[in-house]
């Protein structure tokens, strides 16, 4: 079953270049999210969100992008998913878990990592928090040349203009500060629980 899940999951990682974000296209009265956590509130019953910590990439006034954290796929053994990239390094070694980022385009493989690494095509989220649409990541991940932290993702979450704010106001997320120490926890089931407790201290 492991391996099954493996290779499916390698057959469909891609690059996908990010679109950068203006700050001034932000509605007029709205708060940009973008480097936020949206965190699913318990009565939230959508199956692609109940209980999901999402990290905002983008919001503006063309809608809004993030990537959920907390539901890991699998493992896949690094030298054979950069086979498949086509970037092959003999030096590859280990896993890297890739995980389940939204129900839009699944076929898109994004990593949110550590800021200290960047690449051309790296997006900083915020000052600790970047993502990278490019294999290359991958490979200095599989050789230990990566950033210090990093989750290899696929598919993303969308909304259109206003989408996102109006599920807000009817009480499906609540947002918090995206702390890399939550983003990065090594019990993905454990950061859906410790978002809820952070926003109850917060109020």
């Amino acid at each position: 079953m492991r391996q099954a899940v493996a290779l499916l999951l390698l057959a469909v990682f891609l690059p996908r270049q990010l679109e950068a974000a203006r700050s001034d296209d932000v509605p007029e009265g709205t708060r940009s999210l973008a480097g936020q956590l949206l965190v699913a509130e318990p009565s939230l019953g959508d199956p692609n969100f109940s209980h999901t910590v999402v990290l905002m990439v983008q919001h503006d006034g063309q809608g809004a992008l993030g990537l959920v954290l907390n539901r890991p796929y699998g493992r896949a053994p690094a030298g054979e998913l950069l086979k498949r990239l086509g970037v092959p390094d003999a030096a590859a070694h280990g896993d890297i878990e890739l995980c389940y980022g939204g129900p839009v385009q699944p076929e898109v493989g994004m990593v949110v990592h550590s800021a200290e690494y960047v690449l051309p095509d790296t997006r900083r989220v915020t000052t600790e928090l970047s993502v990278t649409s490019s294999p290359e990541i991958l490979r200095a991940i599989g050789t230990g040349h990566g950033p210090e932290r990093a989750i290899a993702i696929l598919g993303y979450a969308g909304w259109g203009p206003g989408q996102l704010e109006s599920e807000i106001v009817a009480g499906s997320w609540f947002t918090i500060p995206a702390d890399p120490a939550l983003v990065f926890a090594a019990d993905p089931a454990g950061k859906w629980p410790e978002a809820v407790k952070r926003r109850e201290v917060d109020l």
